[in-house]
């Protein structure tokens, strides 16, 4: 039947073996982070998923009659050989012979939506892609099979999309994770892992997920953002985004410090931007999801346990191993243990320009985790000490925040001047001042100058022929602000 294109090795029950040995064959997925989505997001399609939310229990047991037959009639080795669109037709192929042969009544529209999930199945991530497909997503959360919730600008919203079952959602949470050589699995129930694109993805399975496996991705748009963009959004002025341009160009070792879902990792981003593309710049991170443009990159990931407990790489490990690499610039997409340490020593060791992000809700908090995590690590070492290491090696805090509206704003721009006595001392050169709430409760602001006349990076923006920018930004930002206010 079909041409006897069976593999004779799956049952139609289960229709993981068709999933594993194949690559997504859709379009391209979305690419960077969102930061600042402060702009007018593309408003939730309702009607594009009211079909995905009046679907019944007999659609999904047609899909997995359906399923099962295909998987019975096709040889996943020639399958494997085509390229992803002869794929998808050979698949569609088939599947209409199914539904012909198996008297299957249904609209042609019911018809081409089956044949387009059992396609997702096969080739790519099943329910997932309509999803992945949208560049407005910032997050999808899956909680179980049949509740997928997403943010879209600043907001969560909870769609129709639901899978067949748990089965059908852990099969293809293995496939994501086994791309980039992991597992997950009752003996391994957490993972981190990312998609081609750069996406980052966290699973949680049973037994840990009581309600099922528990799938997170944070989705980057196919665009990557700017700080001009940025700007756009009001995220920053424009005189603030020239201060941040400053503050890359001329190499000040950098802390990025935000809540989850600020936009760290794309501000980050944007800041890579302006290193040299002659710089050698060396990147740590849990699941690879920086994107520098630079030619000179070299990007390491850590990785977990095997199943015996051997060969973890920790992300001390890489920041140590990097110091041995000659390195111009290191950069830790997340210091949240006790790299903490020896990403400072790097910073204040001729590795000028370093930068890292770090989970707090202000500078001061900032720099009081940065200790907490230097003295979680096990180093025995006095306060003040690790303060001195602190204020000597970080240049500039840079706050994001999401604001309760949905925006991002960076609230502020911070130098770390030095000691006095036992306190590691700060002054703000740019911060958000909120101004109030419009009748739709959209939050506006402006960000405004403190009015230091000479930040203590000047020296380093004169020694890089940046300090008539940096006075100019700083006065404009001024005007800017006095003007405003009046």
């Amino acid at each position: 039947m079909f041409g006897k294109r069976s593999t004779g090795t799956s049952s139609p029950q289960s229709p993981r073996p068709a999933a594993a040995p194949l690559q997504p064959a859709s379009a391209p997925l979305p690419d960077t982070r969102h930061s600042a989505r402060a702009a007018e997001p593309a408003p939730f399609d309702e009607a594009a998923h009211a079909q995905e939310r009046r679907k019944s229990d007999d659609y999904y047991a047609t899909k997995s009659m359906v399923f099962g037959a295909l998987i019975e009639a096709i040889d996943l080795s020639q399958l494997a050989r085509l390229d992803p669109e002869a794929a998808r037709d050979e698949i569609r192929d088939i599947v209409n012979e199914i539904i012909a042969l198996k008297n299957v009544v249904m609209s042609i529209a019911e018809q081409e939506e089956l044949l387009d999930g059992i396609c997702n199945d096969v080739l790519g991530y099943g329910p997932l892609e309509p999803l992945l497909s949208r560049d407005d997503i910032a997050d999808i959360m899956v909680n179980g099979a049949n509740r997928t919730y997403i943010e879209v600008g600043g907001k969560i919203q909870l769609t129709g999309v639901r899978f067949r079952d748990n089965a059908q959602l852990m099969n293809i949470c293995q496939r994501i994770v086994s791309q980039v050589g992991r597992r997950v699995d009752e003996s391994s129930p957490i993972c981190d892992a990312r998609l081609p694109d750069g996406s980052r993805v966290n699973v949680i399975a049973p037994p840990l997920a009581i309600d099922g496996p528990s799938l997170t991705i944070r989705k980057f748009k196919k665009d990557k953002l700017t700080l001009e963009q940025l700007v756009r959004f009001g995220a920053i002025s424009p005189e603030g985004a020239r201060i941040l341009e400053i503050i890359g160009k001329v190499r000040c070792n950098v802390v990025i410090s935000g809540g989850t879902g600020s936009g760290k990792t794309t501000l980050l981003n944007c800041l890579t931007r302006y290193i040299e593309p002659d710089e050698r710049v060396i990147t740590c991170e849990d699941a690879a999801e920086l994107q520098l443009q630079q030619p000179h990159v070299v990007r390491l990931e850590t990785r977990p346990p095997n199943l015996e407990g051997q060969g973890q790489v920790t992300m001390r490990d890489l920041v140590r191993n990097c110091l041995r690499m000659r390195p111009e610039r290191i950069i830790v997409g997340e210091v949240r243990g006790p790299e903490a340490f020896d990403l400072l020593q790097a910073m204040n060791t001729g590795h000028d320009g370093s930068m890292g992000t770090v989970h707090s809700n202000s500078p001061r908090e900032c720099l009081s985790r940065i200790e907490s995590l230097i003295t979680m690590g096990g180093f025995s070492l006095p306060s003040r000490t690790i303060k001195d290491m602190i204020a000597s090696s970080v240049d500039v805090i840079i706050q994001a925040a999401r604001l309760r509206d949905g925006s991002r704003r960076i609230t502020h721009i911070t130098e770390v001047v030095g000691m006095e006595g036992d306190v590691i001392t700060t002054q703000d050169i740019v911060v958000y001042d909120l101004l109030g709430e419009d009748a739709s409760g959209r939050l506006s602001g402006v960000h405004r100058s403190t009015g230091i006349g000479r930040p203590k990076f000047w020296e380093r923006a004169r020694y890089y022929n940046e300090e008539g920018h940096l006075a100019a930004a700083l006065d404009a930002m001024e005007r800017a602000a006095t003007e405003q206010a009046a």
